[in-house]
């Protein structure tokens, strides 16, 4: 039983650090395209589109939460970021 446990363990162990790995490399190439495209098209960036302003405290944080994902996943920049919070917050 135990050879059985460690046997398990190493699968786990060795299919994690393989799907990290993917992961990076995918992330990584993901990146350099999104270079290569903005070096292609820097003309035709074009601002965030502008959302409905918020009817209730609420739809406010799901709007900055949403504003936080997109800066995290690199999609806005610092200044977009500060922009688009201001005009949420009023």
């Amino acid at each position: 039983m135990p050879g059985l446990l460690r046997g398990m363990a190493r699968v786990a162990v060795v299919s994690g650090t393989a799907t990290a790995a993917s992961n990076r490399v995918s992330r990584r190439q993901s990146e350099r395209w999104a270079a290569q495209d903005q070096a292609a098209y820097p003309q035709e960036q074009a601002p965030a589109p502008a959302a409905a302003p918020a009817a209730s405290g609420e739809s406010r944080i799901d709007q900055l939460k949403e504003l936080g994902e997109l800066k995290a996943q690199g999609v806005l920049t610092d200044q977009e970021f500060e922009a688009e919070k201001a005009r949420i917050l009023g």
